[in-house]
């Protein structure tokens, strides 16, 4: 296509438009809701770029703000010009564009100043008084906090959606009871999505989750239902790191549950210190799950399940409670459900 050359705007239905499945820029929450204001107030005028079999090129977070918002429609331009090595090229080299530039903020600040009918706030503009700008080193000083609160997933965090001393998320209690639940390592390939998913699998087979949930939570969205990952808590882990897994389990159920997802809280815990913060965020009344492996043959392991399940069933007052792995002889109050699921690995 010639430089000068007029690229047609079509509308396509939203859910033709299919995201690009290893795209490597995140959307934080904070990023997605600053796009639906400005879609909310000024239209969607920023067509999304797609290839010739509706996969986006350009435009992941103004297609997530736009599912927010329930739209059908969307204008986008075909790009049909590019090879698959210049489609993976062009989106990491847009986004790369995108996030390292910055502003003048000198005439940021006047043009600010100028602007009476709309609260720029809405948009993410929160720029230092210029009085602070003489401290700030050359380059963008915004940049390396950027990547910390993404390593950490620190936009996903809302204090005022936490509870216990140590602030865990909060998941709201509800109802599920998948008759089949699928490992978190097969979402990608399987075809079946009338299943629930579990992470009831080695931690380093869906740690990607954490480092990219966005991604991730698109695709369990297809989903009955999803259980919080089984992040470890091994008996000789310093507690930092106890209470480090579990925060990060409750904060990816509960960002599942704010796209809609059916969360189902996977209980955890270890000795029982780490009752002080371990069913903190769990809401009352609601399904939880809990697996069995490795207990049944380990006297102390098993005293230890037993402890926290007493603690879990007088904190939670679960009213149904999906256990993976089979039954190890604990007596469950009669009040609660009970759903039993193989361990098909083990099994194999």
């Amino acid at each position: 296509m010639k430089a000068n050359e007029k690229m047609d705007i079509i509308n396509k239905k939203i859910n033709d438009i299919k995201p690009y499945k290893n795209n490597a820029k995140k959307h934080p929450k904070e990023q997605i809701e600053q796009i639906k204001q400005s879609i909310e107030k000024f239209g969607f005028n920023d067509p999304i770029a797609i290839d010739e079999n509706n996969m986006v090129i350009e435009g992941h977070g103004r297609l997530m703000a736009a599912k927010e918002l329930e739209m059908t429609e969307l204008p986008c331009i075909i790009l049909t010009n590019l090879t698959e090595q210049q489609k993976k090229a062009y989106i990491l080299a847009h986004n790369k564009l995108t996030m390292n530039s910055d502003f003048d903020f000198e005439i940021l600040d006047q043009e600010l100043k100028d602007i009476f009918e709309f609260d720029m706030g809405d948009f993410g503009f929160d720029i230092p008084d210029m009085e602070e700008l003489d401290d700030i080193a050359d380059g963008y000083y915004g940049d390396e906090r950027e990547r910390t609160y993404n390593a950490y997933n620190l936009d996903e965090y809302d204090e005022l959606r936490s509870s216990g001393f140590y602030q865990m998320p909060i998941i709201k209690a509800q109802n599920a009871e998948p008759e089949i639940i699928i490992p978190f390592n097969y979402v990608l390939s399987t075809k079946k999505t009338k299943c629930g998913v579990h992470f009831y699998i080695d931690d380093y087979q869906f740690e990607r989750i954490w480092n990219s949930p966005q991604e991730y939570i698109e695709k369990l969205r297809n989903f009955e239902c999803v259980f919080t990952p089984d992040f470890s808590l091994y008996l000789d882990m310093p507690m930092a790191m106890k209470i480090w897994n579990v925060y990060r389990s409750k904060l990816i159920g509960q960002m599942m549950q704010d796209v809609g997802i059916t969360v189902i809280p996977t209980l955890q815990w270890a000795e029982k210190e780490t009752f002080a913060f371990c069913f903190d965020g769990i809401e009352q009344g609601g399904t939880v799950s809990v697996s069995t492996i490795g207990v049944k043959k380990d006297k102390e392991a098993k005293q230890i399940w037993y402890d926290g399940m007493d603690e879990a069933i007088k904190r939670i007052k679960p009213s149904k409670i999906l256990v993976y792995g089979g039954d190890i002889g604990y007596n469950f109050p009669k009040d609660i459900k009970i759903k039993y699921y193989d361990n098909n690995a083990f099994k194999r």
